[in-house]
């Protein structure tokens, strides 16, 4: 509608804080646009016409208002000087500055009978004293008659329309034909833009507002919006949280005061970018208004509440606009950016000059302001410049839109590997102010949605292969983006070729890699394909029994898949000047490689090989069995019973054994503890009836009790040997499961490495330390990637940390009936050790944690699974 040259001072009640926040004043205040409590009311003061065209209110109290403008009674006789009020404000008791109204055209809702001259309504915020000045501008003149200054107090909008329109009044003279009373469709069209959030008339006005405006609301002729017309309206002296009051305050003045049917407008903005509902009829359709003066049979407004002649319209309200325009344009198929034909309905000029002559078309931008129709300032000199910004926002699209993965996902060569779970991570350089929601696309399916200010969401991908993952984003003005799809491969289940025990490294001799210790916060990669009779293409992970010596710190080393981030889990964990190992089952880097990252301190590094995983049929499958204690050196049990002295070889059956099928076993999992030495030495396992390899499985010192997972092809008389370097030492072995060339049985699944367990931080279990003789039980299934149902055992990497005595942990199922014997981590008071556990999963998915003696503190990282 029109500009308003001035503000009224003394007109905002309440403060904003540093960061914008408002502090709700006590008058004319609302939240979330809810109408406040208490009828409208208008007063009405009489001016003294002066003569030679003059006419005044003299200063004086009046009773509270909000809003005000000033009428006559024929609608045809125009005030072409100067309209000028000021009032006095409720909280400080000062008079504002001299405030200007401009004047309306005649019939801007139809010729309704009753309907006075009148100005634009200018709210004023809650004042109780008003003084009013009119100059004709010529020493001679008339003025119209039945001058009076108009007082609007909001309240709720909830009084009764005094003096209200015919409601049989004939239709806006820029109409060709009666507007018709039936939406052209229910619901309205759908749009090519999302609807912003709009607060309905039923929020800001309640039920009395209709009541104030029983005429049926009007509809476009044609049904079809082809343009928008942007506006300024009243002050832009208020607060956010009186935004409200002031809708309903034009309301007032449009009905009460000058008789419309409603208010005129069909959408309103705060300057904190609130959108209100305006004329009634349905925010999805194409209801008539009353706005702009001779176009508003073909088109739809959106008013920004403000004067905006000396100062530009906030970001907020800017963005808002847009998206109002955007859907509402979105609706008809019309570009805000484009052009639009428009049938004048009235001879006149605009504020530019241009004449328009009524039934004729012209072109206009498809988003104009005002006075691109119309001879007026609105919607300001300031905002005027802002349109093509607007334009701009509604024609906007989601710039920079780019997709990684995570949670589940690791880094693989050019793109990721999940055994499922993912999660989308999305960046992009358009402001969230005009995102309206982003979908995860599975190859090119939408799996998820989310809102415009989400940057990321989590998914199961499932079939095994590769996939591609995409986010598409919509902006508000309804375009859409598909970022660059990345691609995520599920590997399928593998099947496992053991290999007798070969040193792939050694930073010692510089085999496989350079020669020296690795540093602090240093890796190097071996390559493990096409090395040592392993294949160069295939392999999808190998076990690797890996050893740190001549360590100088307390430390811990990580292995992982080349090409990939490292993760934050450790595979071992060390003391200076201890010999630590730990078997590892690690994915192969698309280049075939693997890294190894050292943590503090210096150590030398020692990997063997036992055998790898291929992406086909042709390996074993697994078979597990409870942890059952084949031999014990102590007591006899499995091989004679006597330490195993310097130089010393045993053989231990392992075929034909409880659980175990006398044929078909390629390879035993089994879990061996170094006990009571007397001397530093090592133990080497290797295939009975094969050369003894010059690879080590477990290195201890004198007095140390060491466990590792050994995976071990079986001889062909279905045993293993074991032998010691010097000194002597006593030697168990806890079988978990074995390799079997029966097809029936259970496949491999790498994951991670993925902590699921840690009781210093209480994740997967209570937060407290693993106590003399308790256990604690962990959900493996049914998470963390691991399927609900299938799986047959996991492989997980367990540390103890913090033992406050010399103990043992056993894992197992928890459906166990009686604990096993057998354990699978052996520590001693203050060291941090770790070791690899494959274990079977009891039915309801779940392991148990045994602790012998003292407290310790327990990790569990799962790096696969073994599913059927």
């Amino acid at each position: 509608m029109l500009g308003f040259q001035a503000a009224a001072n003394g007109a905002v009640f309440g403060t904003e804080d540093d960061k914008g926040a408002v502090n709700p004043p006590s008058l004319y205040s609302t939240a979330a646009g809810k109408s406040d409590s208490g009828p409208s009311e208008l007063h009405k003061l009489a001016l003294t016409d002066k003569g030679k065209g003059e006419a005044v209110l003299s200063q004086r109290s009046t009773e509270p208002f909000g809003l005000l403008g000033v009428t006559w009674t024929d609608p045809d006789e125009k005030i072409k000087g100067t309209i000028q009020a000021r009032t006095r404000s409720i909280e400080t008791g000062e008079w504002s500055d001299w405030l200007e109204l401009e004047p309306h055209p005649a019939g801007m809702d139809g010729r309704r009978s009753g309907a006075p001259g009148s100005t634009e309504p200018l709210w004023v915020g809650p004042s109780d004293g008003a003084e009013v000045r009119i100059s004709d501008g010529a020493a001679v003149g008339t003025l119209p008659a039945g001058l009076k200054l108009n007082m609007v107090d909001p309240g709720s909008a909830g009084a009764e329309a005094k003096e209200s329109g015919d409601l049989n009044a004939a239709p806006a003279a820029f109409a060709v034909a009666d507007p018709p009373t039936t939406p052209p469709s229910v619901p309205g069209p759908v749009s090519t833009a999302p609807q912003p959030k709009i607060v309905t008339r039923a929020v800001w006005g309640g039920q009395a507002i209709e009541d104030k405006t029983p005429e049926s609301a009007q509809y476009l002729i044609g049904g079809k919006i082809k343009a928008a017309f942007v506006h300024h309206t009243t002050s832009a002296d208020y607060q956010c949280a009186q935004s409200a009051s002031v809708v309903r305050s034009i309301l007032d003045y449009h009905v009460d005061v000058e008789k419309w049917r409603d208010i005129g407008y069909n959408f309103l903005v705060d300057k904190c970018g609130t959108i209100f509902e305006g004329r009634k009829g349905g925010i999805d359709q194409p209801v008539l208004g009353a706005h702009t003066y001779g176009w508003n049979a073909e088109s739809t407004s959106v008013a920004i509440i403000g004067d905006f002649t000396n100062q530009a319209a906030p970001e907020a309200a800017l963005a808002s606009a847009s998206k109002v325009v955007a859907y509402k344009l979105g609706q008809y198929g019309v570009d805000p950016n484009g052009t639009a034909q428009l049938t004048a309905g009235v001879t006149q000029k605009n504020f530019f000059g241009d004449s328009f002559e009524v039934n004729k078309v012209y072109s206009f931008a498809a988003t104009s302001g005002h006075r691109n129709g119309f001879n007026t300032q609105c919607p300001g000199n300031m905002l005027y410049p802002q349109m093509p910004k607007i334009r701009a926002y509604a024609t906007g699209t989601v710039a920079g839109l780019g997709v990684t993965l995570s949670g589940g996902a690791t880094k693989s060569g050019s793109g990721y590997e999940t055994a499922g779970p993912i999660t989308a991570n999305w960046s992009t350089t358009t402001s969230n102010t005009f995102l309206h929601k982003f979908e995860l696309l599975v190859d090119g399916q939408v799996v998820a949605s989310t809102g415009g200010t989400a940057r990321s969401v989590s998914t199961t991908v499932t079939g095994y292969g590769a996939h591609t993952v995409a986010v598409r984003g919509t902006h508000t003005s309804g375009k859409v983006t598909t970022s660059p799809s990345v691609t995520v491969t599920v590997p399928g289940p593998k099947t496992f070729k053991p290999v007798a025990p070969t040193r792939l490294m050694n930073t010692i001799a510089g085999v496989g890699v350079p020669k020296g210790k690795l540093g602090p916060a240093r890796e190097v990669a071996l390559q493990v394909t096409g090395v040592q009779g392993i294949p160069a293409t295939g392999v999808g992970a190998v076990v690797l029994n890996v050893t740190a010596t001549n360590t100088t710190a307390s430390s811990f080393v990580s292995v992982y898949p080349s090409g990939t981030a490292r993760p934050s889990t450790s595979n071992l964990n060390f003391t200076a000047g201890k010999s630590i190992p730990n078997l590892v089952v690690v994915p192969v880097g698309a280049d075939g490689k693997v890294r190894f990252y050292n943590h503090a301190g210096y150590a030398d590094l020692l990997a063997d090989i036992t055998g790898y995983y291929v992406q086909d049929n042709s390996g074993s499958t697994f078979a597990s069995v409870p942890p059952t204690r084949l031999m014990n050196t102590i007591a006899g049990v499995g091989v004679p019973k006597g330490k195993l002295g310097p130089g010393a070889t045993t053989s231990l059956q392992i075929t034909g054994q409880p659980g175990i099928p006398a044929t078909g076993v390629t390879a035993v999992v089994i879990n061996v503890t170094a006990t009571n030495p007397t001397a530093t030495s090592f133990v080497s396992v290797y295939p009975s009836g094969t050369a003894r390899p010059s690879t080590s499985n477990l290195n201890f010192t004198a007095g140390q009790s060491i466990p590792n997972l050994v995976i071990v092809p079986v001889g062909a008389d279905g045993k293993i040997s074991l032998y010691n370097r010097a000194g002597s030492v006593d030697l168990l072995g806890d079988v978990t499961g074995y390799f079997t060339t029966d097809t029936t049985q259970a496949k491999h699944i790498n994951i991670g490495p993925k902590r699921l367990m840690n009781t210093i931080a209480g994740q997967g279990v209570p937060k407290a330390k693993v106590g003399a003789g308790k256990t604690v039980a962990l959900q493996v299934t049914g998470a963390n990637g691991i399927p609900a149902s299938g799986v047959t055992a996991v492989v997980l990497n367990v540390t103890a940390t913090n033992p406050t005595a010399s103990s043992f942990v056993s894992v197992y199922p928890s459906d166990l009936a009686t604990r096993p014997s057998a354990s699978s981590l052996n520590f001693t008071a203050g060291l941090s050790i770790a070791n690899l556990v494959v274990v079977p999963v009891s039915p309801d998915g779940k392991v148990s944690f045994y602790n012998h003696a003292g407290t310790v503190d327990l990790l569990a990282d799962v790096t696969g699974y073994f599913i059927k």
